[in-house]
C-alpha cells in the first residue's frame, strides 16, 4: 500500500478534478435534483451545465446528501489503498453527512475487520474545506499515519479563511432563506454581500455595491489576515464566472507571494442556493 491513510470527502469542498485524481481523494457525490431527474453532482452534471440549467429552472433544484450508502461505498474502495481512513465532511450544522459518514462507519464494521474509519467535522466549507482535504491528503501521501494526517488537518481548519461575494440575493430569496423585502432593498442599493463561513456557520461581514468593490474589499480583508513571511495557501472558486476568477487570481498572486494558488468551480450542491456569479477566496497561511 502506497499510503497509511486514504483520504474521503464529499463534492462541497470544491477540489478540482486532476487534484483529486492526484491524491486518490474518493469524492462522494451529492445529488443535484431538477424536477423528476437526479443527477450526482461532477458525475452525471458539471457545474457549468448545472449553472446552464439553473438559469433557466422556474422552480429550485433541491439536493439530497444525507445517505450512508455513497460513504459506505467510497469507504470501501478507500480500505483497499490503506489501513486507515479519513473522512472529512462539511459541518453537520449545513448537512446531515457528517452523520451519515459515522452511520457508513457501522455500517462497514463486519466487511472492513482491521480499518481504522475517522470522520472529521469541518468548520469551514466549500474550497476552505478543500484546502483542509488537500492539507490532510498530502500529509497522507508524505507517509504520515492517521493520528498524524487528522492533527494536519485539525491544525489547517483552525487557520483557514473563506470569504465570499454574491452577484445576486434572488436564490436565496427563491429558496426561501433571505426575505424578499431584504432582497429588494439590496437589488434597489445594488449591495453585493459579502459573507464568511466560520465554526461551520455563514456569517455576514459587509455590503459592497459592485463586483470590482467586492474584490477590493476581498483582498484588502487577505491583506489584515495573512501572516507575512509565511507560506500562504489560496484557492479561487466561482459560480460560472470564470474570467472574474481569472482576473481575482491575478490579482492575489500579484499581491501576495503564495506557496498554492489555483481555481476551482463552486460546487453545484451551494450553488443552488446561491446562484451563479459567487466569486470567494480560502487560504491559510503556513505549513
Amino acid at each position: 500500500m502506497a499510503n497509511k491513510v486514504a483520504i474521503v470527502t464529499d463534492t462541497t469542498a470544491c477540489i478540482p478534478r486532476e487534484q483529486v485524481e492526484q491524491y486518490a481523494i474518493e469524492l462522494v457525490p451529492i445529488d443535484v435534483i431538477f424536477g423528476d431527474k437526479v443527477y450526482r453532482d461532477g458525475i452525471d452534471i458539471t457545474p457549468a451545465e448545472f449553472y446552464a440549467l439553473l438559469k433557466q429552472a422556474d422552480t429550485l433544484p433541491t439536493t439530497s446528501g444525507s445517505l450512508p450508502g455513497p460513504f459506505v461505498e467510497a469507504y470501501r474502495k478507500a480500505s483497499q489503498r490503506a489501513s486507515s481512513i479519513l473522512c472529512i465532511t462539511i459541518s453537520a450544522k449545513f448537512s446531515g453527512m457528517f452523520n451519515s459518514a459515522q452511520l457508513a462507519i457501522e455500517m462497514t464494521k463486519e466487511d472492513l475487520t482491521g480499518v481504522v474509519i475517522e470522520v472529521l467535522e469541518c468548520t469551514t466549507a466549500a474550497v476552505g474545506q478543500g484546502l483542509v482535504v488537500l492539507a490532510a491528503a498530502k500529509a497522507a501521501a508524505s507517509g504520515k499515519n492517521l493520528a498524524e494526517v487528522v492533527d494536519t488537518a485539525r491544525s489547517v481548519m483552525q487557520r483557514v479563511n473563506l470569504f465570499a461575494t454574491l452577484d445576486t440575493l434572488h436564490y436565496l430569496v427563491k429558496g426561501g432563506r433571505v426575505p424578499k423585502a431584504a432582497a429588494l432593498a439590496s437589488s434597489l442599493l445594488k449591495i453585493k454581500p459579502i459573507f464568511t463561513v466560520s465554526d461551520g456557520e455563514a456569517h455576514p461581514v459587509t455590503n459592497v455595491r459592485t463586483n470590482p468593490g467586492a474584490m477590493k474589499r476581498l483582498l484588502k480583508i487577505m491583506g489584515q489576515k495573512v501572516v507575512k513571511g509565511q507560506p500562504l495557501h489560496a484557492a479561487v472558486m466561482h459560480a460560472d464566472a470564470l474570467d472574474r476568477a481569472i482576473a481575482f487570481r491575478n490579482q492575489i498572486s500579484s499581491r501576495f507571494d503564495c506557496a498554492e494558488l489555483f481555481i476551482t468551480e463552486f460546487t453545484p450542491v451551494m450553488g443552488v442556493h446561491t446562484g451563479p456569479g459567487v466569486i470567494g477566496v480560502a487560504f491559510y497561511s503556513g505549513d
